[in-house]
Formats: C-alpha cells, structure tokens, sequence
C-alpha cells in the first residue's frame, strides 16, 4: 500500500537507500517482485504436495518455480497493457525509472523469491504437512 501512495518510484525510504548506496534508481518495486515469487512458492507448493499431483522433489521444486514465473511474466503482461492504455503515465505506474531491463530484473527478483522460499521453507513445510492426515476431504491433525 506504500507504493500505491507514493508510486513505487517514489517510496522515501527506498529514495534513502538509493542515496546512501549511491543507487540510480529507487528500488522499492523490487521488494513487491521478491514477494511475488515468494508468496506463490509456499501456495503452489503445498496445493502441488496435498494433491499429489508432481512426483519427486526436484520435479516439485522446477514446477514451483515455474508457476512463480508464469505469474510473474502475466504480471509483466498487465503492467504492458496498462502502459499502452494509458499513455503517457506509464512511467509513472511502472516505476521503470529509465531502465530498459525492468521487467527481466522484475522476473529475476520474482525467480529469487521464489528460490528463497523453497531453500527456507520446504522443511518446516514439510514437517507441518508429516503432522497432518489426508483422507478423502477430511484433514485431521495426527
């Protein structure tokens, strides 16, 4: 809700670090990308799990990634939609600040979210899934 307040270019605290680090660009947008491939890991990965739907935990994990990916580049999509119906407030809205490689620096950040959450919280996701019971529709807590 902070970016949508100030757009994500404009976030103060970002303008902070941008100036303490000698940054070109606030990088505020860059924390929403990383939650756009964090947050989905941990749901897909456990719609993915409860379902038994991929066999293996490296297929599990290349299917986690995948499905951050795809949401993120849709995400992508719609930003490029606004942009072409709105004109010139594209800028603004898409906080790319005059850097040509936004939306694959927004992917990678997503991707690394998503990497992140895997490597730090697969086990303690699996060791709450091992104190749950599946049966038919039923979860009952062993």
């Amino acid at each position: 809700m902070v970016g949508g307040h100030f757009t994500y270019a404009e976030v103060p605290l970002f303008d902070t670090i941008k100036e303490a680090f000698n940054l070109e660009r606030n990088n505020y947008d860059k924390v929403g990308h990383f939650a756009q491939g964090f947050v989905p890991a941990v749901v897909a990965r456990e719609i993915l799990i409860r379902n038994n739907i991929v066999n293996g935990r490296s297929w599990l994990n290349v299917f986690i990634v995948s499905i951050c990916l795809a949401f993120s580049a849709f995400y992508e999509l719609i930003e490029w939609w606004v942009a072409i119906s709105t004109g010139e407030d594209a800028e603004a809205f898409l906080g790319t600040q005059g850097y040509i490689w936004d939306t694959q620096s927004d992917m990678a950040v997503a991707l690394l979210g998503a990497i992140c959450a895997i490597l730090l919280l697969a086990r303690y996701h699996d060791k709450q899934l091992a104190q749950l019971s599946f049966t038919d529709d039923k979860i009952t807590v062993v």
